[in-house]
């Protein structure tokens, strides 16, 4: 039922699919969300839920996906298609938001300042792609050999970053006791085949899980 189908979605916790608003408070900040999800592995947003799971319910259907709808349209470049869903937990009312994997990668977020900016989903935030990113979404991923994912150095690699946002170039070298010529070539081979993706960290570049 869809009742035991939400409660059971929103057990998971927020993730890389899944993100929690009680009420959407402006278009421009659910607007990264929208296109991270976009970017990364599609994703759905359930308003109505508080970030501890707590179902608080919405008032007004329209107005949320009034919102949610101009930030689909006006603020991401290209727009985003979505799919709703009513839900019920009791008497409160949950707005389901589904986003798809897009075809149509990198996809923008305009700020205020008209301004552009590329997000992908890491773990349960929303972070800015690196230019490196930006131009791999635009091509279809390249084959990475088996035997390379499988390798010692790239299962150290995934299981670091099942638990860890990101990882530098220097840390990874370190981490596997590699030169950074060797590191950096495995880390892009990975990008090239989208196993992981370069996000901007301060002043430098890290790379997360896809």
């Amino acid at each position: 039922m869809a009742g035991t189908g939400l409660r059971e979605l929103i057990e998971q916790g927020e993730g890389p699919t899944l993100e929690f608003k009680s009420t959407i408070q402006s278009a421009d900040k659910i607007a990264r969300t929208l296109g991270a999800f976009a970017n990364t592995r599609g994703g759905i947003l359930l308003v109505g839920v508080e970030d501890d799971g707590q179902v608080s319910g919405i008032l007004s259907e329209a107005e949320e996906m009034g919102k949610i709808e101009t930030a689909a349209d006006r603020l991401l470049d290209p727009p985003v298609d979505l799919e709703y869903e009513s839900r019920h937990v009791g008497e409160m009312h949950v707005l389901l938001v589904r986003v798809a994997e897009s075809e149509q990668k990198p996809h923008r977020v305009k700020d205020p300042k008209g301004e552009a900016q590329v997000y992908l989903r890491v773990h349960d935030k929303n972070v800015p792609a690196g230019k490196e990113a930006e131009k791999t979404l635009e091509y279809e991923p390249a084959p990475v050999d088996k035997a390379v994912l499988q390798s010692p150095n790239v299962k150290v690699l995934l299981q670091y970053l099942q638990t860890n946002e990101y990882i530098t170039l220097k840390r990874y070298a370190k981490l596997i006791n590699i030169s950074e010529r060797r590191a950096a070539k495995l880390l892009a081979d990975l990008v090239e085949g989208q196993v992981i993706v370069p996000v901007e960290r301060g002043n430098g570049i890290g790379y997360a899980l896809k």
